[in-house]
């Protein structure tokens, strides 16, 4: 299909095949891969009319809502399993280490965004969302079904944890209360779900402090490579570098303890309280399950009036001005300022804009 083709046909029925969704407009994860070519990897058999009209009829909303609740359920469930290993097992190095764990929550982000990602934009974080909605125009009619089943996912990644494990989380919670200690407590089969301090880490200010600029490095990381000006990301590599921003974190902090996602915590801490006490919400639960979304804020804040280009993006023609031609025009003129390929842009119908000294000057071709 050609491109002036499909631009027809978005303008008259308001498909355009160049997106991976219709309707609707995601926004996230989505816009990273929007460019990107068509691949065929096998051939297959035509689409039936049946199919169409199934998949047609799939309320938008709930297939929006069961994508951002899988990935989360990918996301957070080869991470907490394999804590789970490393737990369970004395800590041993043969089962697992610190190292792993970061890995095996990078990779699991990255199969959720790349299973996921392309259905629901791939968010897969509350503080994600209320970012989109207030830099980026997400709609704010949907940020609580999303931010709801978000953390309904961790809680099913959580909930299925400690189906598969029973037998040795229950024998764990049984030795450290003999030890005269609770079950959601570091080292616990609580620890394994969610996030608690150790013994000596009675300074929340200072895990306060931690927890805010880990978020912060990661919501920096993440608009970055959701940036279509940013030139050092491509589309393939997207979701494995937000998995690294998260893993380079657990790397250097979890010895301070961090939870870094909304969902992530609160989802599998509800498991935690439902198994082996409601003590999972103690003194710290407010920092983990809270502390990300003003973090991830500031964090996109800081960018969004520091290192944001929109006129990089629009000259590379992944938005436009909100007045048009015209505007950019005008922008033009008032900056004085010709960015490369700014002119070629503006070169439309019978007519073209030639600049010099920042002054503009129309003529016909």
């Amino acid at each position: 299909m050609s491109s002036a083709h499909q631009e027809n046909m978005a303008s008259t029925t308001g498909y355009d095949p160049r997106r991976l969704q219709t309707n609707d407009m995601e926004i996230g994860i989505t816009d990273a891969v929007r460019k990107h070519a068509h691949r065929h990897v096998v051939a297959t058999k035509p689409v039936s009319q049946r199919k169409l009209d199934f998949e047609h009829a799939r309320p938008r909303w709930m297939r929006e809502m069961a994508a951002e609740a899988l990935g989360v359920f990918f996301y957070v469930y080869p991470g907490i399993a394999s804590q789970a290993s490393f737990f369970l097992n004395g800590t041993q190095p043969i089962y697992g280490s610190l190292f792993q764990i970061g890995w095996a929550y990078a990779i699991g982000i990255a199969f959720a965004i790349i299973t996921c990602g392309a259905t629901s934009g791939g968010h897969f974080n509350p503080a994600i969302t209320l970012c989109f909605a207030i830099w980026q125009g997400f709609p704010w009619k949907k940020v609580p079904y999303y931010i709801f089943a978000q953390i309904l996912g961790a809680f099913l990644a959580g909930l299925l944890l400690v189906g598969q494990y029973h037998p040795q989380m229950t024998a764990l919670a049984a030795e450290v209360r003999a030890a005269g200690l609770s079950a959601n407590s570091l080292g616990g089969p609580g620890s394994i779900l969610c996030s608690f301090p150790g013994p000596k880490q009675t300074n929340y200010g200072y895990i306060f402090f931690i927890e805010f600029f880990v978020d912060s490095f990661i919501g920096i990381v993440i608009w970055a490579v959701l940036d279509p000006a940013n030139p050092f990301v491509s589309p393939a590599s997207a979701p494995f570098v937000i998995g690294m921003a998260y893993a380079n974190m657990i790397w250097g902090f979890a010895n301070a303890t961090i939870s870094t996602n909304l969902a992530r915590d609160l989802g599998t801490r509800i498991v935690a309280a439902i198994f082996f006490g409601g003590d999972a919400f103690d003194r710290y639960a407010p920092i983990a399950i809270l502390v990300n979304v003003p973090a991830t804020i500031f964090a996109t804040a800081v960018y969004e009036m520091i290192q944001r280009d929109s006129f990089s993006i629009i000259a590379k023609g992944h938005n436009v001005h909100e007045d048009g031609e015209e505007g950019l025009t005008r922008h033009l003129t008032k900056v004085g300022t010709i960015e490369q390929g700014a002119a070629s842009m503006l070169h439309r119908n019978d007519t073209s804009t030639e600049y010099t000294n920042g002054k503009t000057e129309t003529s016909p071709v």
